[in-house]
């Protein structure tokens, strides 16, 4: 064995039994693909990764991503060796109360960790989206004279990611774009958790992907570093084609009882097998991390490189600011998430008299004023564009170059390209929402999707992860009610609202007019801490008439008195939405009738949350418990604003089959139920 050889295995080593000390530390952890995939994770960090430990934000660097996030102490055990900030002793504390290695990798939090994963096939998916993100920056600012844009994302995962759905769904998709600089190592270890991985999956995972227009690869033997290299090497070459390199490894290597059995997947092998593995190896069983000498060093030329790359690519930039300084400039200001200067100018307001408008229609309105001022505001729906308006018209389709060759992906002759700010996800909302998430990770754009709002539950995964990494990530719904109509239950939302309403960090707007929709773009754009949900009808709605009502910049602070008879109210009534000009329209009434009566606008809880309590109770005075709400929704969650002696006028059963306004009628929203909860919340005659 040559010298160089025998560095690289103990390097390989120090990753597998870094990872297994602090698992077995721990008393909890994964220890079956540290062991296993080590290797690759080697080749793939100390011979390919283009990144700066020094600097885990450099924009160009390549983006990594365990997508098998409960082997985190892979990740952490390559963070440690290469110079991040992240010492022995984190290594050390993996899985414990404030310590920067928790259980699956987390966004935000150690230094180095590109995205959260946890949740199987989600940070494959993710990974579509930061590739398009890259494809797209790069078509946008790179030049002949510097290229500022020009990195792969690469991705390791498991059996148990390739099972999952959403994997299907985006990587169909990144073939389809040909999204060349995407690279996945897949660990073959053909083991899960609870056993053979032949128990439930038999499927030749080579066809499946040759027919998504990857490029294929199989490296027979885990712990071949050379057919490891050369196997990433080819696929960098083929910038035509995402590429998958199945590295057939074996799961908790070296360990003389667990390995190649799903024992070695989710628990520490134990003092006894952990002692048999280091000795099958050749490790010094004592001390426990340790790190030899040679193999830190060659670690730690990640350091030098990586400044040596970032310094190359400063360089690039520096050229970009002295030949397109205009360009250069747009290029920071874009990766620095920040907003141009002037992006709100193009917002106009509804006025009074306008017609009758959905506001998924307004929104159309509102976008294109966006798509003109914020070149970075980019997305697409689940093929229903005609339906949901979230076209930005003019800005070009998102898809890969025209092919020469008839018959393969692209469009012959046609005019595709990655400068196109319009994304075609086709009917695959789970894949859409978790690629829009890599998007906002990636970091330059702003991305956005749109389906119906009972398909919500389709894409709830990433909306979470979104919210739990604080992502500026805009999900548009239409289609908000029984509204819908004819479509019938399965197209009619009832729980959805509140199911996304108690996600923490997410912040959900149902705008009750236009001009309420003008606010709630701008409140999304300017959300940079979490995802923004954003809920609008189907159905026609009044403009409402802001010189009789309050003006609907009051929108901005989630909820505020819309009109009300009387300063000394005796009743509120609060609504959202589709809901809001019938409870005006009652309130009206109510008020001729001699009660004096507030209409509160609630378009988002969260942000009326967030206010001030002297303002939630000048609204809400809490004096006032004659109280009721009005939304075309499930019930649960309204008592937080109606309180124990107040009425929820919602739903409690699914919708139905018939015209929307035969629905409202028949589910009891209307101004004649409204009149009436009211007088006898108050004591009238009927």
């Amino acid at each position: 064995m040559s010298s160089k050889s025998e560095v690289e295995k103990k390097c390989i080593d120090t990753i597998r039994f870094l990872a297994a000390d602090a698992i077995e530390k721990a008393k909890s952890g994964h220890p079956g693909m540290p062991l296993g995939a080590a290797a690759a994770a080697f080749t793939l960090w100390t011979k390919h990764l283009k990144h700066n430990p020094k600097n885990p934000k450099w924009p160009d660097r390549d983006r990594f991503v365990l997508s098998s996030g409960h082997a985190s102490m892979l990740l952490y055990s390559l963070l440690h060796l290469t110079g991040y900030s992240l010492s022995l002793d984190d290594i050390k504390n993996f899985r414990q109360w404030g310590s920067l290695t928790p259980g699956h990798p987390e966004y935000k939090h150690t230094p180095g960790v590109e995205v959260t994963t946890g949740p199987l096939g989600q940070g494959l998916a993710n990974a579509v989206g930061m590739a398009i993100a890259e494809a797209q920056l790069a078509a946008r600012f790179n030049s002949n004279s510097a290229k500022l844009v020009d990195h792969f994302t690469y991705v390791m995962t498991g059996d148990g990611d390739m099972m999952e759905g959403v994997v299907s769904e985006a990587c169909a998709l990144a073939g389809h774009l040909r999204l060349g600089k995407l690279i996945v190592l897949y660990d073959d270890n053909k083991v899960t958790l609870a056993g053979s991985a032949a128990l439930s999956y038999t499927e030749n995972i080579e066809l499946r992907f040759k027919s998504y227009g990857w490029q294929v690869q199989t490296v027979k033997d885990g712990n071949d570093v050379g057919a490891i290299d050369r196997a990433i090497k080819k696929a960098k070459k083929d910038s035509d084609r995402p590429s998958i390199i199945c590295v057939q490894s074996t799961i908790g290597y070296g360990a003389p009882c667990k390995q190649g059995t799903c024992d070695a997947h989710g628990s520490p092998l134990g003092a006894d097998e952990l002692k048999g593995a280091k000795a099958a190896l050749g490790w010094p069983a004592d001390p426990s991390f340790f790190v030899p000498d040679e193999a830190r060093k060659l670690f730690r030329k990640a350091l030098s490189r990586g400044k040596k790359l970032e310094n190359q690519w400063q360089e690039d930039l520096n050229v970009a600011k002295l030949a397109q300084p205009a360009i250069a400039a747009e290029f920071m200001r874009t990766i620095n998430g920040e907003m141009p200067a002037d992006w709100e100018a193009s917002f106009t307001e509804f006025p009074a008299g306008s017609k009758d408008i959905a506001t998924r229609k307004a929104s159309e309105t509102v976008m294109q004023a966006i798509a003109a001022k914020v070149p970075e505001f980019a997305g697409g729906s689940a093929d229903l564009n005609p339906s949901t308006f979230t076209w930005l018209k003019g800005m070009g389709d998102f898809e890969s170059p025209a092919t020469t060759a008839e018959g393969q992906h692209g469009m012959v002759g046609g005019v595709w390209n990655f400068t196109g700010r319009n994304i075609h996800f086709g009917v695959r909302e789970h894949a859409m929402g978790s690629i829009a998430v890599g998007m906002a990770l990636h970091g330059g754009i702003i991305p956005y999707t749109a389906t119906f709002l009972p398909f919500a539950d389709y894409m709830r995964p990433p909306m979470r992860l979104a919210a739990l990494m604080g992502l500026r990530t805009i999900f548009v719904f239409t289609h908000d009610s029984i509204g819908v109509g004819e479509d019938g239950p399965t197209h009619q939302p009832i729980e959805q609202i509140m199911n996304l309403r108690q996600v923490p960090n997410m912040t959900v707007i149902r705008p009750a007019d236009a001009n309420e929709v003008v606010e709630a773009w701008r409140l999304a754009l300017s959300n940079t801490k979490g995802p923004t949900i954003l809920v609008f009808s189907r159905q026609n709605l009044p403009v409402l008439d802001r010189s009789v009502c309050s003006v609907a910049s009051g929108t901005r602070r989630g909820g505020y008195i819309l009109w009300e008879s009387s300063a000394n109210p005796q009743l509120i009534l609060i609504a959202t939405g589709s809901e809001v000009a019938m409870t005006l329209a009652a309130a009206r009434k109510l008020a001729a009738d001699g009660i004096n009566v507030r209409v509160v606008s609630m378009p988002s809880w969260e942000i009326f949350d967030h206010q001030p309590q002297d303002y939630r109770h000048s609204v809400l005075p809490p004096e006032i418990t004659a109280r009721i709400s009005i939304e075309a929704g499930i019930k649960l969650g309204w008592e937080h604003y109606v309180g124990l002696q107040g009425k929820i006028i919602g739903m409690d059963t699914f919708g139905a089959s018939a015209p929307g306004p035969v629905l409202y009628e028949k589910f009891g929203f209307s101004e004649t139920k409204i009149i009436e909860a009211a007088k006898i919340m108050l004591g009238r005659n009927l």
